[in-house]
């Protein structure tokens, strides 16, 4: 089970719909921020499609793999602490502040 990981399909497909809301939000807002600047003659980073490489996915999934794998143990670790078997919102509610200041 420590090789499996997340599709690096599914974490890919995820990002581009993150890249494509972010693009719309900046094109209804009428395209003001500081991504608008000129990436060369004719050309403004706006336009360019935003893409990742391979190694950047499977870095993505690894990254996220251990994230979740630790939010699940220290939450496992609350869930014994006060005597139950069963993870719950309650225990991972506790864990992430000081999960995402780790992370």
């Amino acid at each position: 089970m420590a090789d499996e990981t997340f599709d690096p399909d599914l974490i890919h497909a995820i990002f581009k719909h993150v890249w494509t809301r972010r693009y719309l939000d900046r094109e209804r807002n009428g395209g003001n921020g500081a991504m608008e600047s000129e990436a060369g003659v004719g050309t403004s980073k706006k336009n360019r499609p935003t893409s990742a490489n391979a190694h950047a996915l499977k870095l993505s999934c690894e990254l996220l793999r251990t994230f979740v794998a630790e939010a699940v143990n220290r939450a496992a670790d609350i869930a014994e602490a006060e005597g139950v078997t069963k993870i719950e919102a309650t225990h991972l509610e506790r864990i992430l502040p000081q999960l995402l200041l780790d992370f």
